[in-house]
């Protein structure tokens, strides 16, 4: 994980079960990734959940990338 990302996502496992976070508040990535998926804006997640900042929203999407962007070795 980048340092930027550092500064925005956090893991806690005393917090939410262990899952990542936006900077130490109770408001996990996979809250964001799934208001995006919905369809909202990226504006639309800030007026929903009003603590964020944008750069959150930036960092959970570079986050989700970097967890999706590994190769998958196939056995022969």
């Amino acid at each position: 994980m980048s340092y930027y990302l550092a500064e925005r996502i956090t893991v806690n496992p005393e917090q939410c079960g262990g899952r990542p976070c936006i900077r130490g508040m109770r408001i996990r990535v996979i809250d964001v990734l799934e208001l995006l998926a919905a369809g909202l804006s990226p504006s639309q997640v800030l007026d929903e959940l009003p603590d964020l900042e944008m750069a959150d929203v930036l960092a959970v999407l570079k986050f989700a990338v970097s967890r999706v962007d590994h190769p998958i070795l196939v056995a022969a």
